[in-house]
């Protein structure tokens, strides 16, 4: 008997001090701003620097925004394999220290990208050494998500799980509000060639100043009382554990949370990293516009997240969830035709429209993944939903995009891979179960249980 297959047994819990958890959720938060401003730095580096700067010039634009997409996407291919390693460890030894392991990596190979050279002065060495820094920063952000949203999951009551646990979600699009804010800075105050000669790495050099930070505050909490009974059970009792473990005990809770993650992780590219190439190579607009736009709606994105996240409290997981997915279908279909009036007014209200129906469906995740494993293991698994996903959807989502602009001259066909992309959401919604307001202790028992059942087929 698995968690897969028992009532959601929901039980009354004592109450956890707010100022804590609030300090939990600051540390949580702190380091996941960090690494996701890294990140997101990069994407939109991608087009506005790195397609010029590290390849060969093609004669065409879309060509050297397309190979710098190649090696964003290899950040992407990183990050499952740094949520199997963190996953693994963090399972045996902690959140927080493979958090605060995390932090420093992205940290210094984000700030060793704003020292490399160009192709014009070491050849193709320059695009080799940003694939592997690329790769590095990647492995770290694929660790940090789930010990981030575990830190605070963990933490929080059962009843408002989803609430407290969407707010280092919201870190996500803070980060990347932080990335679009400082490049918006920069990019409006030097001419276009300072820009592109020096300006793009001071960006890059301060996320070492903000790693500080974060690294700091992280140092400030502790595991939850519920992680450190699973971690004793584990050495006293033999548990398994790790990415082997969670595939033989809950395979089905791995391929539901892929499949929830497949249509928000496209949707999110598409709006905040593909409408950036699309503005500039089919609207025209101006670099310092875009980004300005961006910003805004980062800010009401950072805002909107943890509303949701209260409402999958309230109303359940799952039709918060699909509804996200149903409307994020629609989206392609109106959104480019809106860009493409080039009325200010009218892209900030496609880009935010996108950035709304994500939150419906990325609000809820560390919620609903926390739900669907007990915490020997729990690690591995909203790692590996979260992170495998992100290979074959986030990681090619531009690349797709760009592709598809290319060869039809029209974002229709954009549209309609998202459209696709939404069903498969939609079908995984459908089969997952409700969640809301479980026990993580409940689940752990049902763990337990089914472990304890699985025994004693074995010695019959």
């Amino acid at each position: 008997m698995s968690t897969e297959n028992v009532a959601a047994r929901r039980t009354e819990e004592p109450d956890v001090k707010t100022s804590g958890l609030k300090k939990v959720v600051t540390a949580s938060m702190a380091g996941t701003v960090v690494e996701w401003y890294e990140f997101f730095l990069y994407a939109s580096a991608a087009t506005l620097v790195f397609g010029k700067m590290f390849f060969p010039n093609s004669g065409t634009e879309l060509d050297g925004i397309l190979a710098a997409f190649l090696t964003y996407a290899v950040g992407f291919v990183a990050r499952p394999i740094g949520g199997i390693v963190f996953g693994h460890f963090g399972d045996k030894f902690g959140r927080k220290k493979l958090l605060q392991l995390s932090i420093i990596l992205v940290g210094v190979s984000t700030f060793l990208m704003g020292c490399l050279p160009g192709f014009a002065q070491i050849g193709y060495w320059a695009p080799a050494l940003l694939v592997f820094l690329r790769f590095a920063q990647g492995f770290a952000v694929g660790g940090e998500w789930g010990g981030a949203v575990l830190l605070v999951a963990e933490h929080s009551p059962s009843k408002s799980r989803g609430f407290w646990a969407s707010w280092p979600q919201s870190a996500v699009p803070l980060g990347n509000l932080l990335a679009t804010a400082v490049l918006f800075i920069l990019s409006s105050v030097l001419s276009s060639a300072d820009f592109l000669g020096w300006g793009w790495r001071v960006a890059f050099w301060l996320s070492a100043v903000i790693v500080v930070v974060g690294y700091y505050i992280r140092t400030k909490v502790s595991d939850a009382p519920i992680f450190l009974e699973a971690q004793k059970e584990v050495v006293t009792e033999n548990k398994g554990y790790g990415v082997a473990e969670v595939f033989r005990r809950y395979p089905r809770g791995v391929f539901t949370a892929m499949g929830l993650r497949f249509a928000e992780n496209i949707l999110y590219y598409l709006v905040v990293t593909f409408s950036i190439t699309y503005l500039k190579t089919v609207v025209h607009a101006d670099t310092a516009r875009i980004l300005l736009l961006l910003l805004v709606a980062h800010f009401i994105h950072f805002s909107v997240v943890p509303v949701v996240g209260r409402l999958s409290d309230r109303f359940g997981r799952k039709p918060v969830y699909m509804a996200g997915a149903v409307l994020g279908a629609t989206w392609g279909f109106f959104a480019f035709p809106m860009m493409d009036t080039g009325n200010d007014f009218m892209i900030l209200a496609a880009v935010i429209i996108g950035l709304l129906f994500h939150a419906l469906m990325y609000a809820g995740q560390p919620a609903i993944m926390a739900e669907m494993f007990p915490t020997r293991m729990r690690y591995s698994g909203v790692s590996l939903g979260y992170q495998v996903t992100s290979i074959v959807a986030g990681s090619l989502a531009p690349i797709i995009a760009v592709a598809l602009l290319s060869q039809y001259k029209s974002s229709v066909p954009v549209a309609i891979y998202l459209l696709l992309a939404c069903a498969v959401t939609a079908v995984a919604v459908f089969f997952l179960k409700e969640t809301r307001g479980i026990s993580l202790h409940d689940v752990d028992a049902a763990d337990a249980q089914g472990t304890a059942d699985l025994l004693a087929a074995v010695k019959r």
